[in-house]
């Protein structure tokens, strides 16, 4: 293992790292700078695009999953550029221009990135925020302008970064588009999962070497779960947040496959109790608050007029910040913590507010689906864009070349999550047709690295566990020989494999 390889996110991306060294002698110069620029990338940390419409409360989710209100979310010059937050020993900002100069700024005092930049935003490629954050350590998130109605320079500097990187890299058009990319994305939608969403989801992650979104690298949150009227969603009962579950899943069925789960969250409470917004006076605020006769507090929670406007001992000032950091479902809730617990601390209830916003159950999926598979999700990148590096390079020796050394790396044992992730992809998106049943169980192995859930047997005993998952490896060791289609055979002999060794997993925990 190369020195290189030892810094990377597992063995992997360790693999697929020293075939690119390997390969780097033997190629022409631009597809060795293609190479090196792939081994960068193997070495950074699994990039996660947060994507979604403007207005869907992208910037807000940013700055509760980071911890810290640093993207702006008011209209301005900087929610029209793309922004990667990522670990810096140092806070800095840099404004990366299209011709690959830099210019350092510093942060505001709020500790936010300034709402207006000062430079000529149309030369703006896009933004560079260094943060001392631990989150960031093995996570760079990437904020993006809104898809819809926002100008075509918005939608072109987002395609750019997403789908190349910058000029100065002294690559081909051809190669960026190779090599760069968010690895895996963050949908952000609304309460209308519109029908080009689906367009939309995929044409952020085309720009990952080629891949498209799948239930290994995309997940999708309903943001501003507070807004759903409950009464308009069968079975909620009147609860708003189970509305906001119900619909969640509703909206899962429509964006699959191309997203793990949708899950519901409120970024704006979850940003104001995560990043500090939410302050011992708040608390204090809610406490008088919660004094008021039961009749003038539904009122006053009827609309955000009545509640600034109605006449009570708490200042229109400090009701309308209260508004402004958890709105009427964020007050109602800390309203009844405080009812349920009158002597509740600040950071008691901060805490019960976090958990209302469904945070905590984003984080959880985030590290399921992309934290934990970081390696698996970056050698597949890495290995889809060497391929993609030796497809244009227009030499059909060189093209051999790296195909043959591909296939050598993917011949071994170690390697079959990649053969794997290979499958998935290829299901996900249509590019080998299955019957529905059949892409459901393809696309469980993405879904989660629980091995229950992978078997769609979650919560069933042990000794159940392995006797499906060797029956299923049966099954389709069977249907790899007869009866599949020549494309459809080899994702067989890939999920057979994937039933097995599951099989191997669970005998051994006996």
């Amino acid at each position: 293992m190369t020195t290189q390889a030892k810094q990377l996110a597992g063995p992997l991306s360790a693999a697929v790292a020293n075939l690119c060294a390997g390969l780097r002698p033997q190629v022409s110069p631009a597809t060795a700078a293609g190479l090196g620029e792939v081994l960068r990338r193997l070495s950074a940390p699994l990039q996660v695009a947060v994507a979604g419409r403007i207005k869907s409360g992208k910037s807000t989710l940013v700055n509760a999953l980071i911890g810290r209100r640093v993207a702006p979310t008011d209209v301005g010059e900087c929610t029209r550029l793309v922004t990667r937050f990522q670990y810096g020993t140092v806070d800095r900002i840099e404004v990366v221009f299209t011709d690959g100069r830099k210019q350092v700024l510093p942060f505001e005092a709020n500790g936010s990135i300034p709402p207006d930049l000062g430079v000529d935003v149309e030369r703006v490629s896009h933004i560079e925020a260094y943060l001392t954050n631990a989150v960031l350590r093995d996570l760079t998130v990437i904020d993006t302008p809104g898809l819809g109605s926002l100008d075509a320079a918005s939608v072109a500097r987002t395609e750019a970064l997403l789908g190349a990187v910058a000029e100065a890299d002294g690559l081909d058009a051809v190669s960026r588009n190779a090599v760069a990319g968010a690895e895996a994305v963050l949908y952000v939608v609304t309460q209308g999962v519109r029908a080009d969403d689906q367009q939309a989801l995929a044409a952020f992650t085309a720009a990952t070497a080629g891949r498209e979104a799948g239930p290994v690298n995309a997940i999708a949150v309903l943001n501003k779960a507070d807004t759903i009227a409950a009464e308009t969603v069968a079975g909620s009962g009147g609860d708003t947040w189970q509305a906001a579950v119900l619909l969640a899943e509703r909206q899962a069925l429509t964006l699959k496959p191309r997203v793990a789960d949708v899950l519901p969250v409120i970024g704006l409470v979850a940003e104001s109790t995560e990043t500090g917004g939410f302050t011992s006076a708040d608390a204090d605020a809610l406490r008088k608050l919660a004094e008021l006769d039961d009749a003038t507090r539904e009122t006053m929670l009827i609309s955000a007029d009545l509640f600034v406007g109605w006449e009570c001992d708490v200042p229109v000032g400090t009701r309308t910040r209260l508004l402004e950091k958890l709105d009427l479902y964020g007050i109602r809730k800390a309203l009844e913590a405080v009812d349920a617990e009158p002597g509740i601390t600040a950071g008691a209830l901060r805490r019960k507010l976090l958990d209302a916003s469904g945070l905590d159950g984003v984080r959880a999926k985030l590290n399921a689906v992309f934290r934990s598979r970081a390696d698996g999700i970056k050698a597949a990148a890495a290995l889809a864009s060497v391929t993609s590096l030796a497809a244009a390079s227009g030499d059909p020796n060189e093209r051999q070349r790296v195909h043959d050394a591909i296939e050598v790396l993917l011949a071994k044992p170690e390697a079959h999550q990649l053969r794997l992730l290979e499958a998935l992809t290829l299901v996900a998106s249509g590019a080998v047709a299955m019957p529905g049943d059949l892409v459901e169980e393809v696309l469980r192995f993405g879904s989660s690295p629980d091995l229950a859930e992978q078997l769609g047997l979650r919560g069933r005993p042990p000794q159940e566990l392995l006797a499906y998952a060797l029956e299923r490896a049966g099954w389709w060791r069977s249907f790899a020989s007869f009866g599949a289609t020549p494309a459809q055979s080899r994702v067989a002999h890939v999920v057979h494999r994937a039933y097995f060794l599951i099989w191997q997993q669970l005998r051994g925990r006996r």
